[in-house]
């Protein structure tokens, strides 16, 4: 059935067919108004917008939340102690618990006192953590006193001074390879020939205030070299657990100090 009526150049009227099941075929055209817009209010056939489905005011924050987090407890005055901890955070992203910066470059003040004394005095034991460890610090400080006394004295030898303890250091760990079990580090052999070049920095400061060319001198630069070479060579036993070697490892070294000792003197 159908019916239409012509009003002011709007039709409006009734549609009217046989309904399918499911399906609404109803609408009423005269409801649009001047502006050729459907009024949703006064239409009985058109679709309605769609409404939100269930009661969504109603879920709780809760039941969003995955089951794996913990909720929030606290508030802005008392936070919660137990909050929400991002998964995979290990020891080294806990910032609190983080080690000194020192000891993270490998800076260990205890260890270089220890190195030090035990090259001062090579008459007495050192620990073998102490020995084992393989800073660069204590060296580097030494050569360039080393240097800077040398300096003082006016002689420019800093390009000698890493030129010769470069190929003094290769050359040591070379021969400590083929001499030891466990074998050798270069980084442990450039800490060990870099803290017993102690003496060799005393005598570079003597030199300082008189010449080494005589008696005197010849002495002062003997006692230099054996006590350098006796010192590494104890540590180098020490830490490499070569027990019955150290006369053969002092033989090296003393060639090494020996070259050292030469640009002290002359």
């Amino acid at each position: 059935m159908s019916n239409f009526e012509q009003n002011d150049g709007f039709y409006s009227g009734n549609y009217n067919e046989q309904q399918q099941p499911g399906y609404n075929m109803s609408y009423t055209p005269a409801a649009a108004n001047e502006f050729g817009s459907f009024d949703y209010s006064q239409s009985q056939g058109l679709p309605q917008p769609a409404q939100p489905v269930g009661n969504f005011q109603q879920q709780s924050f809760d039941s969003m939340q995955p089951n794996n987090l913990p909720s929030y407890t606290g508030n802005i005055y008392t936070p919660d102690q137990n909050a929400y901890v991002p998964q995979g955070l290990t020891d080294e992203d806990d910032f609190e618990n983080e080690p000194p910066l020192l000891e993270e470059l490998g800076i260990n003040f205890d260890h270089i006192y220890q190195k030090t004394l035990a090259v001062l005095n090579p008459m007495k034991g050192t620990d073998h953590d102490a020995v084992a460890d393989s800073d660069l610090a204590g060296p580097f400080v030494f050569c360039m006193a080393f240097g800077a006394t040398l300096l003082l004295a006016g002689k420019i030898h800093f390009g000698y001074i890493y030129g010769l303890g470069v190929v003094g250091s290769l050359g040591m760990y070379s021969l400590l390879n083929m001499m030891s079990l466990t074998g050798v580090s270069v980084t442990c052999v450039v800490s060990v020939l870099g803290y017993c070049l102690l003496p060799m920095v005393i005598l570079s400061t003597v030199a300082i205030l008189t010449a080494l060319t005589g008696g005197l001198g010849t002495g002062l630069t003997v006692l230099a070299v054996l006590w350098c070479s006796f010192s590494a060579s104890k540590l180098f036993v020490s830490a490499l657990q070569m027990d019955g070697q150290q006369l053969l490892i002092a033989y090296p070294c003393a060639l090494v100090y020996a070259v050292f000792a030469l640009l002290t003197v002359f």
